[in-house]
């Protein structure tokens, strides 16, 4: 089990290195703290075998990978991929979508018409684009609080698009519509073991 922990630890700084991270970065990106990949470093410990595999993920390696003695052999060109940083093509996705919105909104100011609505339009959009990638890459983590949000901004958009006086009482309708998301999330609940 030494031998194990020792390999681990080896390959994890190797590679770790070799992206230019830092362990708060590793640690930022699996979820976990950089004391455990402190510890799992100076091979203290061992990560869990799902952590093993997020971290191979990460690396583009497999968990065999991981495992196996490499004598500071870099992976091969098979077993590399590119790190792609899913909080920043999500961030691009949600302000590429504001970014269309001011186009709009200048293109429209422009002709002689000032339609703060465009903004209004572009959050519902956005944060549909944001729990689709928040769902593939995230496993649907936090998908209840987008959802509620989108529920809102949906609110909004009908307010301030379709209704010239103050109608707030539309707003009403975020309760049972929150409870409606509340319930429909805990539909299917997990077995415990």
């Amino acid at each position: 089990m030494e031998e194990l922990k020792k390999t681990i630890a080896g390959n994890l700084v190797m590679l770790r290195t070799g992206a230019g991270m830092k362990q708060t970065e590793l640690a930022e990106k699996i979820n976990y703290s950089d004391k455990s990949v402190s510890k799992w470093e100076r091979a203290e410990s061992v990560p869990d075998i799902s952590v093993l595999k997020n971290i191979a993920d990460l690396f583009g390696v497999t968990v065999d990978y991981l495992i196996t003695p490499h004598e500071n052999a870099k992976p091969s060109e098979e077993e590399k991929k590119p790190i792609v940083n899913h909080r920043m093509i999500t961030a691009v996705a949600v302000m590429g979508i504001f970014a269309l919105a001011t186009l709009v909104f200048v293109i429209l100011w422009l002709c002689g018409k000032i339609v703060w609505n465009t903004f209004v339009c572009a959050l519902p959009v956005s944060l549909i684009t944001y729990l689709v990638l928040n769902s593939v890459w995230n496993h649907g983590r936090h998908n209840f609080y987008i959802v509620s949000a989108l529920m809102l901004s949906i609110l909004a958009m009908f307010y301030f698009l379709f209704f010239s006086h103050n109608v707030w009482q539309i707003f009403l309708l975020a309760i049972p519509l929150e409870a409606i998301i509340f319930f429909g999330f805990h539909i299917i609940t997990p077995r415990k073991h």
